[in-house]
C-alpha cells in the first residue's frame, strides 16, 4: 500500500480539521485569546527548539496531565492524546505498562522494548534496549516529551521512538505539596513532596506510595517511589544537576493472561496456575546521576552526564515441574541482580545570523550493564513425593551476563533560506554481549558465549515554512534494534545457553508531515509514515512467563497520524488524536508450532498483520473549566481489533470506552486545593486492555477494568505566601 492511498484516506480529515481550526481561530473574539507561548522540546534536536519548528513528530505533555486528577502511577494516564503512541495499562503490575510507538514495542511481554526511555537525561533503557518505566515518579513530573519517526534513530539501539520524563525544577518560593487518591478495587495512592529554592540551589523531592488489590484476582500490588532533583547554579555559566531515584515494589502478583473462553466467562478471574504457583514479582531499583553544563559563550556549551544504578528482580513463573526435568532447563524462578551505569559527553555550538542560524551537536555515549542471572526450580519435593509449588527450590542456572554500548553521534541544523531549514545527523553504535556460565555439570555443558552488533544510522529532514501558520516537513532515517538479554535468555528448542542465533532488526523510516498553528488557540498535526524492517524480532513462543524469539524476513508499517487541540472558547477545549496503522508481514517466514519450539513448521504468509498492533486508535476529549473553580472532562477511547498471534487465527475484539471526570480547585493566599472524581468505563464494558503475543497456552488476553471510580485531592502549600 502506497503513501498516496493513505493520503487519500486522510485528506478529508485534514481538510475538515483545517477548516475547523480556521473557524475556531476567528470566533469568540480576541478577548478570549491567551498569550502565545511556544512549547519547547529538546528531545528531537538536543537543543531547545519550538516544537512547531522541528521536522519531526514530537509532542510535549505538561506534567500536570500525569499528576492532577489522576492516580499518578501509570504513565499511560497522560499519553492518550499522543497519536502514534499506545500506552496500555495491563492491570498487571508484575509486567508494567505496555508502551509502543508506531507498532514498535507491542511484542514485549514485560517492560518496554523498541522505545528509548530517559529520566532527566539519564537512560531508563539498558544498552541492550530493554527499558522500564515503573520508576517514573509522576508526582514530580515537569513534562514528558515523545519523539516518533526517523529522528528517534539518533538515540541509537531500539529507537522506534523516544520518551523522556523531565522532573520539574524547583519553584522560586518554597512549596509543600501532596495528595491522596482512592478508588475501586481497594486502590490507594498517597504522595508528598517539596519544591523550592535555597541559595544557589533549586530542588524538587517527591515520595509516592501505591497499593491495590487489583481489578483481577491475584493482581494485588504495592509500589513505593522516591525521586529527587537538585540544580546547583554554580555561576552564570555553570550548572550541576543531581538526581536520585529509588523504586521498591515488594509485591506484584501476576494473574497471567486469559484464554478467550475465560475472558468471555469472567474477565476479572486469574488463570488457575497463577494461584497454584503464586506467580509474582519483586523489584528494587536505586539510581543516581550527575549532569554538568558549562557555557563557554552564548554560542558554545558542553554537557557531561554520568549515572550509576542497581536493580534486583525476583520473579516466580508458572512453569510446571515436568517442564523443568530436562538437565538444561532453567527453572521456574528468575533471580536477577543488575548493576548498570554510563556516561555521555555532548558539545553544542550555535552560529550564523538571526535570519540564517545554524547549530551543531556532537557527542560520545557509553553505557554498561552487568547482570547476575540465576534460575531456580519453583517447587520443593516433599518426603511423600508431592511438591510444594511457588517456592524457591534447587538452582538450575547461574551466569554472569554483561553488555556494553559505545556510541558516537553528530547532528546539525541550518536555515539555508528564508523559509527552508535542513536538519541531519548520524550515529554509530556498537553493542557487545558476553555470557559466562557458572552452572556446569556433566549433563549441562558450559554455555558461555559472546556476540556483538554494529550499526551506523543516518537521519535527514527538511522543513518548509509555507506560512506563519503552516509548516511542511519530510524526513528519512535508518534504525536498528538488537535483541535484549531477556530475548537472548532462552533458546526456542528449550536447550541451555543464550540464543545467539538472533540477528538485529534494521529499518528504513520515512515521514511526511504538516504542522498547523492558528493563533494562540489551535494546533493540528498530520503525518504519513512508512517503515520497512528486515529481520524483525518476533515472539516464537510465550509460555509460563518465558518468551523465546526469532527473526522474520521482511515487515512493513505504513500509517497516518492526526492530532487536533483547539480552545473553542475561553473555557471549552477539544483534543483529538487518531492513528491509522497498517503493519504487515511482507515475506513468508516459518514460526513455531509448540512450546518449547521443537520445529519451525508453521508458515506465516505475506500479508498477515503483525500481531499486537491495532489498525485504528482514536482518542477524543472535551474539557471545560479554567485554572480555578469548577472543571470537567468527557473522553472516549476506541481501539480496533488486535491479532494476538502470528497466523492471525485469533484476535482481541475492538472496543470503545467512555469516561468522565471533574472537580473543584480552591485558590487561597497560601493554599491551593484540587479535588476530583474520575469515572472510567462508564458503561461497564468488558474489553481487552492488552495482549500477550503468541502465548503458548492460548492465554493471549489481559482484560481492562470494568466501571471504576477514583476520587482524591491535591494540596499545594506556600508557607511564605502572601
Amino acid at each position: 500500500m502506497r503513501f498516496q492511498h493513505w493520503a487519500g484516506r486522510l485528506t478529508p480529515l485534514a481538510i475538515a480539521a483545517s477548516a475547523f481550526c480556521a473557524h475556531a481561530a476567528d470566533t469568540d473574539g480576541a478577548s478570549n485569546d491567551v498569550a502565545m507561548l511556544d512549547t519547547v522540546t529538546v528531545t528531537a534536536t538536543r537543543l531547545p527548539q519550538p516544537v512547531f519548528d522541528v521536522p519531526a513528530s514530537v509532542d510535549v505533555i505538561d506534567g500536570a496531565k500525569f499528576h492532577d486528577d489522576t492516580l499518578a502511577v501509570n504513565l499511560s494516564e497522560g499519553l492518550n492524546a499522543v497519536a502514534g503512541l499506545m500506552a496500555r495499562d495491563r492491570q498487571n503490575y508484575a509486567q508494567d505498562t505496555q508502551l509502543s510507538i508506531r507498532g514498535f514495542g507491542t511484542r514485549s511481554s514485560f517492560g518496554i522494548r523498541g522505545v528509548r526511555l530517559y529520566v532527566d537525561g539519564i537512560p531508563a533503557s539498558q544498552p541492550d534496549g530493554q527499558g522500564q518505566i515503573s520508576h517514573f515518579n509522576l508526582a514530580s513530573a515537569g513534562r514528558v516529551e515523545v519523539l516518533r519517526g526517523p529522528f528517534s534513530a539518533l538515540y541509537g539501539n531500539s529507537s522506534g521512538g523516544v520518551v523522556q520524563l523531565f522532573t520539574a525544577d524547583g519553584t522560586p518560593e518554597p512549596v509543600i505539596y501532596g495528595g491522596f487518591a482512592g478508588g475501586r478495587y481497594d486502590t490507594y495512592r498517597e504522595n508528598i513532596g517539596t519544591s523550592g529554592t535555597y541559595g544557589i540551589a533549586d530542588y524538587n523531592f517527591a515520595y509516592s506510595n501505591f497499593e491495590t488489590e487489583g481489578f483481577r484476582d491475584h493482581s494485588a500490588a504495592e509500589r513505593r517511589s522516591f525521586n529527587g532533583k537538585v540544580n546547583l547554579h554554580l555561576s552564570g555559566d555553570d550548572r550541576l544537576t543531581v538526581v536520585l531515584n529509588r523504586f521498591d515494589s515488594p509485591q506484584a502478583q501476576d494473574p497471567l493472561g486469559l484464554t478467550r473462553a475465560q475472558f468471555d466467562q469472567d474477565p476479572s478471574q486469574a488463570t488457575s496456575v497463577a494461584t497454584q504457583y503464586n506467580t509474582r514479582k519483586r523489584v528494587r531499583q536505586t539510581q543516581g546521576g550527575l549532569v554538568y553544563e558549562h557555557r563557554f559563550s552564548e554560542a558554545q556549551s558542553v554537557q557531561l552526564t554520568g549515572y550509576l544504578g542497581q536493580r534486583d528482580v525476583l520473579q516466580f513463573l508458572s512453569i510446571p515441574p515436568s517442564a523443568q526435568a530436562a538437565a538444561t532447563a532453567s527453572g521456574g524462578v528468575v533471580d536477577l541482580g543488575t548493576d548498570f551505569g554510563g556516561s555521555e559527553a555532548r558539545w553544542s555550538y550555535r552560529g550564523g545570523t538571526a535570519d540564517r542560524p545554524w547549530s551543531i551537536v556532537a557527542g560520545l555515549a557509553w553505557d554498561d550493564l552487568r547482570q547476575h542471572r540465576q534460575g531456580f526450580e519453583n517447587f520443593v519435593e516433599n518426603d511423600d513425593g508431592s511438591n510444594t509449588l511457588g517456592v524457591r527450590g534447587d538452582q538450575r542456572r547461574n551466569e554472569i551476563d554483561s553488555v556494553w554500548s559505545f556510541d558516537q553521534f553528530v547532528q546539525g541544523s541550518w536555515r539555508f533560506a528564508e523559509r527552508w531549514e535542513a536538519q541531519a545527523g548520524v550515529r554509530h553504535s556498537r553493542i557487545a554481549f558476553k555470557s559466562n556460565d557458572h552452572y556446569v555439570t556433566d549433563s549441562n555443558p558450559d554455555d558461555s558465549g559472546s556476540t556483538d552488533f554494529e550499526a551506523t544510522t543516518p537521519v535527514a529532514g527538511l522543513m518548509f515554512r509555507a506560512s506563519d501558520w503552516a509548516h511542511v516537513y519530510a524526513s528519512y532515517g535508518r534504525g536498528f534494534e538488537t535483541p535484549t538479554f531477556s530475548e537472548l535468555s532462552y533458546r526456542p528448542d528449550g536447550g541451555a545457553g543464550l540464543n545467539f542465533d538472533l540477528n538485529p532488526a534494521r529499518s528504513n523510516n520515512s515521514e511526511l508531515g504538516l504542522k498547523l498553528r492558528f493563533g494562540a488557540r489551535t494546533t493540528a498535526n498530520v503525518a504519513l509514515f512508512d517503515t520497512e524492517t528486515q529481520h524483525e524480532l518476533i515472539v516464537l513462543s510465550n509460555s509460563g512467563g518465558r518468551s523465546t524469539y526469532g527473526n522474520a524476513g521482511h515487515t512493513r508499517r505504513q500509517g497516518a497520524e492526526a492530532q487536533l487541540s483547539t480552545r473553542l472558547t475561553s473555557r471549552w477545549k477539544l483534543d483529538l488524536a487518531y492513528t491509522l496503522l497498517n503493519a504487515r508481514v511482507r515475506r513468508d517466514y516459518q514460526a513455531c508450532s509448540g512450546t518449547p519450539c521443537t520445529s519451525l513448521n508453521t508458515t506465516v504468509t505475506a500479508g498477515t498483520r503483525i500481531a499486537g498492533i491495532p489498525e485504528s486508535n482514536l482518542y477524543a476529549q472535551l474539557g471545560w473549566g479554567g485554572e480555578s473553580g469548577w472543571h470537567a472532562n468527557a473522553n472516549m477511547r476506541y481501539l480496533s481489533r488486535v491479532a494476538v498471534n502470528d497466523t492471525n487465527s485469533e484476535a482481541a475484539p475492538s472496543y470503545t470506552v467512555f469516561g468522565l471526570d471533574g472537580g473543584y480547585v480552591f485558590d487561597l493566599p497560601k493554599l491551593r486545593v484540587r479535588t476530583f472524581v474520575n469515572l472510567d468505563n462508564l458503561f461497564d464494558r468488558d474489553y481487552v486492555g492488552s495482549v500477550i503475543v503468541n502465548d503458548g497456552n492460548g492465554r493471549y488476553y489481559e482484560p481492562g477494568p470494568g466501571f471504576s471510580v477514583l476520587a482524591g485531592f491535591g494540596i499545594e502549600w506556600k508557607p511564605q505566601g502572601a
